[in-house]
């Protein structure tokens, strides 16, 4: 009897591994995590300068670095075509703001008041459509005159020593020092000898006379103070103070040479007319001005001396500004990041007025350049 027999059964086989199919692996999970390493490293570099804030620290710079100047320019720069096309040159020029009132016959240049061009003296060529003025020849400015915006307030003066033994010394020396006051004396009669002269009243002062009730002893050229211990003196009618010295209030300003003067003589100035528009610029550039002060006093390190740094943005009809265009010049990146915030930092300065958003349309493009001294 014949059994029918199963045929035997294949063993299961497992694939075999390829050699260097485990190594390929992992050699792609590398160069995976070095590209996306590198590619958020080159974003952060990309983005950071956008996100991140530069804090300034507080250690001051001298009085003389406080306050640097910048100068504008409005618009693009024109080609020689363009320009022989512009019938009417857009120019915004700083004036003098102590020269009066007076509107020019003919100008290209407007500006926040009415001014007609002057100088203080005489020179030898005075032909020309701008006051002489000694500056740099490898600058061109139009300022014509410079100043402080931020008063200059003198340090307070210090309080008087008191000793530490015995605390009455220093109200016994104002004491000794009080000012001798004699009462104003009255009015005396000279009358004539003759019948028919004429009478006078006439009054004479003695020195150190003041309006007081009794006669009071002391010195005659001491001090006159509110009281024993007071720093701060009255005003001495017989020693008058030194009078004030006045800062004119205008922006810091380089000059440029200009050897051809103008023939009209009085404070200096310049050929402008009033518009709304250069009042609204001349107000934005002395904010920011103030502001970028704000930010040197503050900064940790001061730029080089004779750097500049040229900032191109847009302003739009609210007074915002929209983008910079560019950022150039000869200083480091903290320098070029502080003339960004001077003028990013106070944004925005004020909506348009109507006469202004008719001329320029709903955005203009302004180039800054601050210079550091």
């Amino acid at each position: 009897m014949t059994s029918l027999r199963e045929p035997p059964k294949k063993p299961r086989t497992s694939p075999v591994p390829i050699p260097g199919m485990a190594a390929k692996s992992k050699n792609s999970s590398v160069q995976i995590g070095l590209v996306g390493t590198i590619l958020v490293h080159v974003l952060i570099l990309l983005i950071g300068p956008y996100l991140l804030r530069l804090e300034h620290g507080g250690v001051p710079v001298p009085l003389e670095q406080q306050s640097d100047p910048f100068e504008i320019e409005l618009g693009p720069e024109l080609s020689e075509e363009e320009k022989l096309q512009e019938p009417d040159p857009f120019k915004f020029v700083e004036t003098n703001p102590d020269a009066p009132d007076n509107a020019p016959d003919s100008t290209d240049a407007f500006s926040d008041r009415n001014q007609q061009v002057a100088q203080e003296e005489e020179s030898e060529d005075m032909s020309g459509d701008r006051p002489v003025l000694e500056g740099q020849t490898k600058i061109e400015s139009e300022r014509i005159v410079s100043g402080q915006l931020a008063p200059i307030i003198p340090p307070a003066p210090s309080a008087p020593e008191i000793s530490e033994e015995d605390p009455t010394d220093a109200v016994e020396e104002s004491t000794q020092a009080q000012l001798e006051q004699i009462p104003l004396s009255g009015f005396e009669d000279d009358a004539s000898e003759g019948s028919d002269g004429l009478g006078t009243k006439a009054t004479q002062l003695a020195e150190g006379s003041a309006v007081v009730d009794e006669y009071v002893e002391g010195i005659k050229d001491a001090p006159i103070v509110d009281g024993p211990t007071s720093p701060t003196p009255r005003i001495n009618p017989n020693v008058p103070r030194p009078r004030p010295s006045l800062q004119k209030r205008a922006r810091p300003a380089i000059f440029s040479q200009s050897n051809v003067g103008t023939s009209n003589i009085g404070p200096i100035g310049l050929d402008a007319r009033w518009s709304s528009y250069g009042q609204y610029l001349q107000e934005l550039i002395e904010t920011v001005q103030i502001q970028w002060d704000r930010i040197l006093i503050q900064s940790k390190v001061y730029p080089k001396s004779g750097s500049k740094v040229i900032v191109s943005f847009i302003l739009d009809d609210e007074g915002n500004i929209t983008r910079i265009l560019g950022v150039d010049g000869s200083s480091n990146d903290l320098a070029k990041q502080n003339c960004v915030s001077a003028i990013a930092d106070r944004a925005p300065y004020g909506e348009w007025t109507e006469d202004m958003k008719s001329v320029l349309g709903e955005e203009q493009q302004m180039t800054f350049t601050f210079y550091y001294q």
